[in-house]
């Protein structure tokens, strides 16, 4: 059952530099069951292949983990906002892993949202989808025996998706957003997000053509995780991305 998020008053201000100033004594009744208070903490330019950002760094008093929020153009205080929440994935992120399509995700959004006027893409340190870089290795131990992702993930002893959205709705709560277009194949994530108090008017697909490596990861998306993701032998659909060109 959806909510009003607790700080959902907090002061408008001119640029994303005053949230600092803004948020330095801020304290809220926090988002979720665990009561998730963020604070702006720093705002920085952010040129980039991919476009022209702003960089606003948070902290929280949570997990003691630093997200950050990627902003193009005039974000605060807008309804409507295109909005893309990306887990942190060291291997594919950095390294252009091959076994998921977690970088070509984060580079489609970043030159998506530079292409259209305003919007917001949030880098959420939440990495194996919230189960820890070690744990993930692990995880990817058993699927090179043949277990799925989420049978891996279960066989570690956690759910199928450990992420808590709290701090991303707190996120944009601080950044004024009053609605989103959300960037995602995941219905779950909307609701998780509805269920914080975010009104999201819409959602924009994010498919990434599967590869050789990552084809039974994204089926497992697909099949056991409620993604919204097609595959070949059904029609393409219009708002997939081109495929990844893989160098050798």
């Amino acid at each position: 059952m959806s909510q009003n998020p607790p700080c959902s008053g907090l002061p408008r201000v001119a640029t994303l530099e005053d949230l600092v100033e803004r948020d330095k004594d801020h304290d809220c009744a926090g988002f979720g069951p665990h009561h998730i208070c963020v604070r702006v903490a720093a705002v920085a330019n952010l040129p980039s292949r991919f476009g022209r950002f702003k960089i606003v760094a948070f902290w929280n008093n949570r997990d003691g983990k630093e997200h950050v929020a990627i902003v193009h153009g005039d974000a605060m205080g807008t309804q409507d906002l295109p909005t893309r929440l990306h887990s942190e994935c060291l291997t594919g992120d950095v390294m252009g892993s091959l076994r998921c399509d977690c970088r070509d995700q984060l580079e489609v959004a970043l030159r998506k949202i530079a292409a259209y006027e305003r919007g917001v893409i949030l880098y959420m340190r939440q990495e194996g989808r919230g189960i820890g870089l070690i744990n993930k290795i692990k995880a990817y131990a058993l699927q090179d025996k043949g277990l799925d992702t989420v049978d891996a993930n279960l066989a570690l002893g956690f759910r199928d998706d450990e992420r808590d959205y709290a701090v991303a709705a707190h996120m944009l709560t601080s950044l004024n957003v009053g609605s989103i277009r959300l960037m995602t194949n995941n219905p779950k994530k909307i609701r998780a997000l509805e269920e914080l108090g975010i009104k999201v008017g819409d959602r924009i697909p994010h498919v990434i053509p599967a590869n050789e490596w990552d084809r039974f990861y994204l089926e497992t998306k697909a099949t056991r995780s409620g993604h919204l993701i097609e595959f070949e032998g059904k029609p393409h659909l219009p708002e997939q991305d081109d495929p990844v060109i893989i160098e050798a």
